[in-house]
């Protein structure tokens, strides 16, 4: 026996290559009259036959998935006999009309086995006297197509018996004439076996149906046990009897492999191949969409489609800094959808159909959604920007949404759970989806209408459970409640800034094709860059990567020139100091503002007192509590002083020694352009919006009464701001980030009076200059004269003028009259005593 026949033991017994052989027994269908109504009663034993033990026995024919003895023509006394492939019988074409079986037993067995009677005169039998392969040509069909026949003793010659399935496939009607000739499939140069089909099952009556849910491995098993060693091509239509009721099966793709080659890759085909069943190939059921059949999913085999491609990698996504993000996106999204649908089903879960994607813009929101593609092996998602869907005709804003899910409903309707995953991937999900009642849409009520269109088609009456909706915004809060529930877009994820270690992934991802192309010196440390790029998001990275080259592009452009190049330019690299250059230019829109604390800090610190050396001391134990402390993820400190006591100077100067990612200064002066109190409550529920993006984040809130419109006359202050500080002030932040919070007055006995003292978890006083031993330190400290005498002559005019030894000024106050005496002409000293001197007066009256 030669390879090719040695992979056939018997009719229902196949081995392949390496693989142990399985016995699948042969379960034929029922019987079903030629050209007659599906189902009819079960056939009786021919007077000619004897009764066939399993096969005519109760429990035995057509029973689900019941074992049942092979046909005569393959018994032998010790079970199977060998069988190799069909030996083709040698001669020319036979021109062949269509006849029907007379003996009704004998047609509703070959009807339901998917065989073909024939002449033995016209196709001699095979050696073993199994069945043959007939290539069927004619000029009324499409092409030709192979089918399973039997010799059968009084069959006429030139004729020969087909179903009617069989003949819809083949387009042949009762009264055309077609040529028959044996066909070897080991001839063909094609993959002769078929690894695994895509089939399509359903009721082949409407008379005769049944609730009963069909499992998927059981049809399998019965597939294989009935029509093993048959040749199967895309687009056949094959009858099979499941407990008396008749199944109608087209087969949809088949995939061919070679047995006799294990290496070999699968060859899929949609139409065309064709190949032998065998016991090793895989059956995938897909429901017929105009159908009643109800499927169970198989809990021996995954997907037809594993969804995560074998070959992903994260790195090559391009997105670095988020591990943790995909590691919650594939757990909540994706892991269900690896297991097999009949263990889904028997959990009684459904997949998650949405997840919303939102933080600061530039963060790699979108970049994710699209390059989730990659990562799935599946069809390509459908990226839609919110503003697209809007439409000014009427419903037709609805009818883009309803368009989105169509591919999906379709598919689900055909195959149910079997159906491929549906990525949808909506972009500014706000601008469409705000909340209902809120007036979007320009008062037409169109954007209520989008929303509730979009809820009912992820979680409506007819739900759908082969969908993923990806949405994305920078404005979570604008997001219509309903959508954000479980069983819609239920899973939120936080796409925030990159720590140092992410943003280290981002700077080699963007500098890669550098190192490789070698235009990158090599002093160039993304470590290094890492750490100087806080508050960066990875579109500022971008940006600082590009501005990068430009200062290399310009060290190469010719001088006086902004057009010519120079010669040498082939030696272009990229150094160190361009990126140093470029740190200067691209800033963080989320960080901290180096300006606005420096210019806060203009005269520096200057330690006139121990007293100063204590509220820096205190203050940095705050900063390590908000940073280190487990419970302690949120901090409000007020700062009060005389006037120019150097209380924002004090609160720049620890904020910066935190070296917090995240430092933002909020002074009156940012209110200033507000029209009403709305629009300066809004600004600052931004501000500390803003502030949670950041794991780390601080505060500034400078000359706090005047934030609040604070007047002793008239109207006292704005309700509607205080209301708003004194609970942002007490809101806890958001999980994963802290924030501590320093406030500056110079009116405490107000803050008393309105009760926001209560509103802070601690409060620090910061002296004025008290008298004029500390005046000559600010003064000596400072370098405020030119030499010593000057500082002299100043003490002593001040004492002269103020009778005693007391200051009360505060330091800001003091060191900018030092900075304007020194431009006063030839007597500083004097002329920053008399100014001095009359501070000293309004601050002290009674002097």
């Amino acid at each position: 026996m030669d390879e090719r026949n040695s992979l056939f033991s018997s009719r229902g017994q196949q081995r392949a290559p390496g693989l142990p052989g399985r016995q699948v027994q042969r379960n034929p269908g029922g019987p079903l009259p030629d050209g007659g109504a599906y189902g009819s009663s079960r056939p009786q034993p021919s007077p000619a036959m004897p009764p066939r033990p399993g096969y005519d026995s109760p429990g035995g024919y057509g029973n689900y998935g019941a074992p049942s003895a092979p046909p005569p023509h393959q018994r032998t006394p010790s079970g199977y006999a060998e069988k190799p492939p069909p030996s083709p019988a040698r001669g020319r074409p036979v021109p062949l009309r269509l006849m029907k079986i007379q003996d009704k037993t004998l047609q509703d067995r070959y009807i339901f086995g998917n065989v073909c009677a024939v002449s033995p005169n016209d196709f001699p039998p095979s050696r073993d006297g199994t069945d043959i392969y007939i290539r069927l040509t004619g000029s009324m069909m499409r092409g030709d197509y192979v089918v399973t026949a039997r010799p059968t003793q009084g069959f006429p010659d030139n004729c020969i018996s087909m179903s009617d399935p069989q003949r819809t496939w083949c387009g042949i009607g009762m009264l055309d004439e077609v040529m028959g000739e044996v066909f070897d499939p080991f001839r063909t140069g094609s993959p002769p076996y078929v690894g695994s089909m895509d089939v399509e099952i359903g009721f082949a009556s409407t008379k005769k149906i049944s609730d009963t849910q069909y499992d998927q491995d059981k049809l399998a098993e019965i597939f294989v046990g009935n029509f093993q060693n048959q040749i199967f091509s895309p687009g056949q239509r094959i009858l099979m009897d499941v407990s008396n009721v008749p199944l109608l099966i087209k087969v949809k793709t088949i995939t061919l492999v070679d047995l006799t080659k294990p290496g070999d890759a699968p060859t899929r085909s949609d139409g065309g191949a064709r190949g032998i069943l065998t016991n090793q190939t895989g059956i995938n059921f897909y429901k017929d969409a105009s159908s009643p059949i109800k499927l169970k999913g198989s809990t021996k085999r995954a997907a037809a489609n594993a969804i995560i491609a074998p070959d992903f990698k994260f790195e090559d996504m391009g997105i670095g800094g988020l591990d943790s993000e995909f590691s919650t996106i594939f757990r909540r999204a994706f892991a269900s959808r690896i297991f097999p649908p009949g263990l889904i089903e028997k959990l009684g879960i459904m997949h998650v159909k949405g997840m919303l994607l939102y933080g600061p813009p530039g963060t790699g929101k979108t970049l994710i959604a699209r390059q989730i593609g990659k990562m799935l092996n599946a069809r390509e998602p459908k990226i839609i920007n919110g503003p697209e869907v809007l439409n000014k005709f009427v419903g037709q804003s609805e009818e883009n949404i309803r368009k989105l899910f169509a591919d999906a409903e379709k598919e689900y309707k055909e195959k149910g759970d079997e159906s491929g995953l549906h990525i949808i991937i909506f972009d500014e999900l706000d601008a469409v989806c705000k909340q209902r009642g809120s007036g979007a849409g320009g008062g037409t009520g169109v954007g209520d209408s989008v929303v509730n269109q979009l809820l009912s088609k992820l979680d409506g009456v007819d739900q759908l459970n082969n969908i993923l909706l990806i949405g994305m915004t920078n404005r979570k809060d604008m997001i219509d409640d309903a959508l954000l529930r479980p069983g819609r877009l239920e899973v939120q994820i936080e796409i925030s800034l990159p720590d140092e270690f992410g943003r280290q992934q981002i700077l080699k991802i963007h500098t890669a094709k550098m190192k490789e192309n070698k235009v990158m010196q090599e002093d160039v440390d993304t470590a290094e860059l890492a750490a100087m790029t806080k508050n960066f998001s990875g579109a500022e990275i971008a940006g600082l990567v590009k501005s990068a080259t430009s200062f290399a592009f310009n060290r190469h452009i010719k001088v006086g020139t902004m057009a010519g190049v120079s010669e040498d330019v082939t030696n272009m690299k990229v150094n160190r100091e361009d990126f140093f250059n470029a740190l200067a230019e691209v800033k963080p829109a989320f960080g901290v503002s180096d300006e606005e604390l420096d210019e806060a800090i203009v005269y520096g610190i200057v330690h006139f007192s121990p007293l100063i050396q204590t509220i820096i001391s205190n203050g940095m134990t705050y900063v390590e509590n908000v940073r280190q402390a487990e419970r302690l993820k949120r901090m409000s400190v007020l700062f009060h002083g005389p006037p120019g006591s150097g209380k924002t100077a004090l609160a720049a100067h620890i904020a910066m020694k935190s070296e917090f990612p995240f430092i933002k200064l909020v002074t009156p002066q940012a209110l200033v352009g507000f029209r009403d109190e709305v629009g300066k409550k809004d600004y600052l529920h931004k501000v500390f919006t803003d502030a949670y993006k950041s794991p780390l984040s601080i505060l500034i809130l400078d000359n706090i009464e005047r934030l609040i419109e604070w007047n002793p006359v008239g109207p006292r202050l704005s309700n509607t701001i205080l209301q708003a500080l004194l609970t942002l002030l007490q809101a806890p932040p958001p999980k994963g980030h802290r924030l501590l919070i320093l406030a500056t007055t110079s009116q405490r006995g107000v803050m008393e009076q309105l009760d926001m003292t209560s509103a802070f978890d601690r409060e620090i006083p910061v002296p004025a200059v008290r008298d004029l031993h500390e005046l000559s330190s600010v003064l000596k400290e400072a370098n405020a004269f030119d030499s010593p005498a000057d500082v002299n002559e100043a003490l002593n005019a001040i004492q002269e003028y103020s009778n005693s030894q007391q200051v009360g000024v505060g330091i800001k106050t003091v060191l900018t009259i030092a900075e304007s005496a020194r431009l006063a002409g030839s007597e500083p000293g004097q002329w920053f005593a008399e100014q001095l001197g009359e501070q000293i007066q309004r601050n002290n009256p009674r002097m």
